[in-house]
């Protein structure tokens, strides 16, 4: 906990600033006053507009008050629109007196989302929301009224990661989609959304969800801090967001975790985490993340526990396949022949007589194709990708083995090292699984074994170096947390997971108390049994 708090009071006395709606417009742009004359008002908005085809400016009557709703056609629905406001402004009564916007909002649109905008940059700022505003003559206030906005992509199953068990519905675009999607999944009034705009240019809408009562609060000022600190003109995605957020260490190893699964990420709200959810994209971010993230998958929950924690080794083992095979090949066909048995040594070098090229030559020249494959296979369309790099793998790897580029034992090394990188259930982990392989080739090449035993030895202290906002990235293993190995390597009976990881410092550390262990019913003395 020390350590904990020694991170967080380093950071802490940094001064930030959050971007408002005000950092839109320069002052000669906009006045910061709103006038009470509404030609005046429009004519402003028109000079700012004047070069947008889907700014829309509708005169209109309420009461005895001339009026102007002013929208973006393309960002609100229209049909709604006509119905909330259009409709009910037609229907006003003329000559009725109404002395305030509050009166004209209660009398004709008492049932809408509302903000009360006393300067341009509301205005402009809730326009381009997709809000409708109407300006009133005499009111030196406008209403910014919520209608709807236009339709976005539904609810799918997730693109990246393919579900087994479990629910299959997805993230999309959309932020309050995908604060619903969590909200159903956990009905608990601590839970809280923050919302902040993002980006000089774009502002971005970024909200950061957390539980209030369970979520260490020293986690949660540096989430904040961090995403308030941003200075960037542009957040399309919340990679642009991880980008900025994580800790500034150079490596390879993500520290931040994304997924498109809801139920991921409410799961790991509820063990102490926090999201980061951004406008715009289906990718939610999940803070801080450890190594052992990587390695559990939502559907380890919904299986029994002896078959999640077998598939769980198995995940284990293909990373580590999938780092060390080709390398472990080049070391051992090129320095330490003693180590094979002698006839299976006898078939190796059998298979690499007339080969041109040294194993290391050989193994990067296959590793990279079976890479282009893999790209060509993803950026290529669905209907013909997966067809063009399992093809492309066959005929190639058959016709370079024909021609005496390589040998087949390799072809075999490489393909199973491919499927091996695969069995990560998270993209960006392969990705640096498949980075560290080629470092590792070269290592084998110059020293051997020895080489490969240097670069696993400074690749673990690389990772125990490591932070995720604070918290160790090797946690629970190095530092070594004995109560938190219930759910590391292996899965335990969800019934016995009795308590939160305690590396997270949560503010509620037992998620349930008691010890009850399910078990077939004990008959009763003197009761008789058919």
């Amino acid at each position: 906990m020390k350590l904990l708090n020694s991170f967080f009071k380093r950071k802490k006395n940094k001064n930030s600033s959050i971007t408002t709606e005000e950092e839109l417009f320069s002052k000669e742009e906009l006045p910061k006053a709103y006038f009470i004359s509404l030609s005046e008002n429009k004519k402003q908005l028109q000079q700012l507009f004047q070069q947008s085809f889907d700014f829309k400016m509708d005169d209109i009557k309420i009461g005895n008050h001339f009026a102007c709703v002013c929208y973006l056609e393309t960002m609100l629905d229209k049909n709604e629109l006509t119905n909330k406001v259009l409709n009910a402004a037609q229907g006003s009564i003329e000559d009725k007196v109404l002395l305030n916007i509050e009166s004209i909002r209660n009398t004709y649109f008492p049932t809408v989302a509302y903000e009360y905008d006393e300067n341009f940059h509301k205005v402009i700022w809730h326009v381009l929301n997709g809000h409708a505003v109407i300006l009133i003559d005499g009111i030196q206030q406008a209403l910014s009224l919520e209608i709807g906005r236009t339709e976005n992509r539904s609810i799918t199953e997730p693109s990246t990661q393919t579900i087994i068990r479990g629910p299959k519905d997805g993230f999309v675009e959309d932020l309050n989609t995908n604060i619903s999607l969590i909200r159903r999944r956990i009905k608990n009034p601590h839970i809280k959304f923050e919302k902040l705009q993002v980006g000089r240019d774009s502002k971005t809408t970024v909200a950061i969800g957390f539980i209030d009562n369970i979520t260490n609060q020293d986690i949660l000022d540096e989430v904040r801090i961090r995403v308030k600190k941003i200075d960037a003109s542009a957040i399309l995605d919340s990679g642009n967001i991880e980008e900025f957020i994580t800790d500034k260490s150079i490596t390879p190893f993500p520290l931040l975790f994304n997924t498109e699964r809801p139920d991921s990420i409410s799961a790991h709200l509820l063990e102490g985490k926090v999201a980061i959810i951004v406008d715009g994209s289906p990718f939610v971010l999940s803070v801080p993340s450890l190594l052992i993230d990587f390695f559990q998958a939502t559907e380890d929950y919904y299986q029994p526990f002896l078959m999640a924690s077998f598939i769980r080794m198995i995940r284990y083992v293909s990373f580590m396949v999938a780092l060390l095979l080709p390398s472990l090949y080049v070391a051992v066909s090129t320095f330490h022949h003693e180590l094979l048995p002698t006839q299976l040594l006898i078939s190796i070098q059998a298979q690499r007589e007339g080969v041109p090229f040294p194993a290391v030559i050989e193994i990067i020249l296959m590793e990279l194709t079976f890479e282009v494959l893999r790209e060509a296979g993803i950026r290529m369309p669905r209907a013909v990708g997966q067809t063009v790099s399992i093809v492309g793998a066959l005929v190639i790897g058959q016709a370079a083995v024909e021609a005496g580029l390589v040998s087949n034992v390799l072809v075999i090394v490489v393909a199973f090292t491919a499927i091996a990188s695969f069995v990560s259930p998270i993209y960006n982990f392969s990705i640096t699984t498949r980075l560290l392989r080629f470092i590792l080739i070269l290592m084998s090449s110059i020293l051997g074994l020895y080489g490969v035993l240097t670069f696993l030895i400074l690749m673990v202290i690389h990772l125990v170096s490591l932070r995720s906002f604070g918290v160790p990235y090797l946690a629970p293993v190095a530092p070594f947390f004995p109560s938190d190995h219930d759910d590391v390597f292996v899965r335990l009976p969800i019934w016995a997971n009795k308590s939160r990881p305690s590396y997270l410092y949560s503010k509620a550390p037992v998620k349930k108390s008691g010890n009850y262990t399910p078990s077939p019913p004990t008959s009763k003395s003197g009761d008789n049994t058919t």
